[in-house]
């Protein structure tokens, strides 16, 4: 395991399968983290790419209306963003979803005022593994990519990361698009955000 860097300001998450369950309305839209695409290509499989792409708006809009109903932080989680806080940390999300959907999740979650920085899949023209997105949340929260953490349930994560010159964690609790985290070279990898927070030595939040 590569040592942490020294005075860490702050870290930038994934969001589903990191800091999210979100998959039970993800499922229920028929969208899955790798896509709505993804999906519909396993539902229809006779169907070529244009009718594939025709029906993708209908399934983001269902998803829309079902989104955050079930979607849950994963078990942890709050307390986790509540001791980063509360140490003085800042803490930001970088998504490959698009930002119409990103944007109103948080909102609905409660973490809009929350969050130093908020970049969505279509922010800019490219998206994770290019380590622009996290290279932009870096800079909208104010973080020096030297001192600061992303963490990822899936390998584009890790490189995104890596790339930027973040310290990077996969952790095993997310979707994982059937891979094994100990396989991206990412820096550590985790298994539980109380194992994220001994790592970055967080003190526990009294009442």
């Amino acid at each position: 395991m590569k040592l942490v860097p020294e005075n860490i300001q702050g870290v930038l998450f994934d969001l589903d399968g990191t800091l999210l369950d979100s998959a039970p309305d993800l499922y229920a839209a028929l969208v899955v983290p790798r896509g709505s695409r993804a999906v519909l290509r396993c539902a229809f499989a006779d169907r070529d790419e244009s009718v594939l792409d025709a029906l993708v708006p209908r399934y983001l809009e269902i998803y829309e209306s079902v989104m955050a109903q079930q979607t849950r932080p994963f078990d942890g989680i709050d307390n986790l963003l509540e001791r980063i806080e509360a140490q003085g940390l800042r803490w930001g999300i970088v998504t490959n979803k698009a930002a119409f959907l990103t944007d109103e999740l948080i909102s609905r979650i409660g973490w809009t005022s929350r969050a130093s920085a908020v970049v969505s899949g279509d922010t800019l023209p490219v998206k994770k593994p290019d380590p622009a997105p996290v290279l932009l949340a870096c800079e909208r929260a104010g973080l020096d990519p030297a001192r600061c953490l992303f963490v990822g349930d899936d390998r584009r994560d890790v490189l995104a990361g890596a790339a930027a010159g973040l310290y990077t964690v996969a952790v095993s609790w997310g979707y994982l698009d059937g891979g094994d985290p100990h396989e991206w070279g990412a820096d550590v990898v985790l298994d539980t955000p109380a194992q994220l927070a001994a790592l970055l030595q967080l003190q526990p939040v009294t009442a």
